[in-house]
């Protein structure tokens, strides 16, 4: 991946968010920008320039790592509007979540997700499974230029 592609997290919990900024960027020569927003309503500002986004000259992100269980307008929601808009349907959106529900996982790849990874509950097991996820997301696919 190309190092000056943004990271979005799109994730509630500052912990979480925190484990995984730890987990993308520890023994990595990864040195993306991250973005972060902690909500859904927040992530859709981000990307279309609205609200307190508005002047902020960012680019859009090469990929996203969206939880679905989000305060608001949730995951699911925000996967199905990212990819029915023609400006973010191509972005890579990895589900990042703890439901591990068979109903949640059809959907979200119906909505057009490119990767559904639950969550592991203890933090090792967590920052290991972003470290996986970090190696193939950002060091072996190559992705789009985002538009």
């Amino acid at each position: 991946m190309s190092t000056d592609l943004t990271i979005l997290i799109i994730e509630d919990s500052p912990e979480d968010y925190e484990a995984c900024v730890a987990a993308l960027t520890e023994d990595s020569n990864i040195v993306n920008p991250i973005a972060w927003c902690e909500n859904g309503e927040d992530a859709l500002a981000y990307l279309r320039k609205e609200g307190k986004y508005a002047d902020r000259d960012h680019d859009m992100p090469g990929v996203i790592l969206l939880d679905l269980n989000l305060p608001g307008l949730d995951g699911r929601d925000v996967l199905a509007m990212l990819k029915n808009d023609p400006n973010t349907k191509r972005l890579p959106v990895v589900v990042m979540t703890s439901s591990s529900d068979q109903t949640d996982i059809d959907r979200c790849y119906d909505a057009g997700a490119n990767s559904y990874v639950v969550k592991p509950v203890n933090l090792d097991g967590f920052l290991a499974a972003i470290a996986r996820l970090r190696d193939y997301w950002f060091k072996i696919v190559v992705l789009p230029r985002p538009e």
